[in-house]
């Protein structure tokens, strides 16, 4: 497949974009606002996966370019930046799914709080603000972008994935399971989103506070 990293020039661009191209054989693509700065991040990923002896080419365009001919499309944006993110690219995504691995959180008194929009969830917002004909899916909340993007790090997490399009939701559990140490599970449907969302925080505050717990993640024994 071709799966393009909108706002891909990020940490869980990075990680999603070093780890797919090493693991799976899928085109990678990177997006960005401003398509010079996609490209160089493109370079420096390829540069990252020759140092650990992995042949790629990893191209990078605007958000929209990359969205254009992809059948996956990664939201990598913050949650304040997603709808204007999809308003930009909502004319390149036929017989495309599109993911939003974002959460809203705030910081306060030095702890990290889940805030939601109010549509619900990040997933939700995405899902209203996508054309109609496009399925929307949640995924990749959870990951710890750090230890992601390290390549030199093993991983033993669980993707939780929720959606309302059946499809589109096994499409996007086979892409996630193709990264090595990864598993993805069905967590239901969209409604669901809030639940697996607000973990994120949850994660953040006991690595915060928990020097052994640095880059958690979450796997269901």
């Amino acid at each position: 497949m071709r799966i393009a990293l909108c706002g891909g020039t990020g940490d869980i661009g990075r990680g999603l974009a070093l780890r797919l191209t090493r693991d799976t054989d899928h085109e990678v693509v990177v997006g960005s606002r401003d398509p010079e700065k996609a490209r160089e991040h493109a370079a420096e990923y390829e540069d990252e996966l020759g140092r650990h002896d992995v042949e790629s080419e990893i191209n990078g365009f605007d958000n929209a370019m990359a969205a254009d001919r992809a059948d996956v499309v990664v939201l990598c944006v913050p949650a304040y930046h997603l709808s204007d993110t999809i308003d930009t690219i909502e004319d390149n995504l036929d017989d495309t799914v599109l993911v939003s691995p974002a959460v809203g959180m705030r910081r306060e008194e030095g702890t990290m709080n889940y805030n939601p929009p109010s549509a619900g969830s990040v997933t939700a917002l995405a899902a209203a603000a996508a054309p109609d004909d496009t399925p929307v899916v949640g995924a990749f909340h959870n990951l710890a972008a750090g230890r992601l993007a390290d390549l030199d790090a093993s991983l033993d997490w669980d993707v939780l994935v929720v959606g309302d399009n059946a499809d589109a939701k096994a499409t996007i559990e086979r892409l996630a399971d193709g990264i090595d140490g990864i598993r993805a599970l069905d967590a239901g449907p969209l409604a669901a989103a809030s639940e697996v969302e607000s973990l994120t925080p949850l994660l953040i505050n006991v690595a915060t506070n928990n020097d052994s717990l640095a880059d958690l993640g979450v796997s269901f024994k």
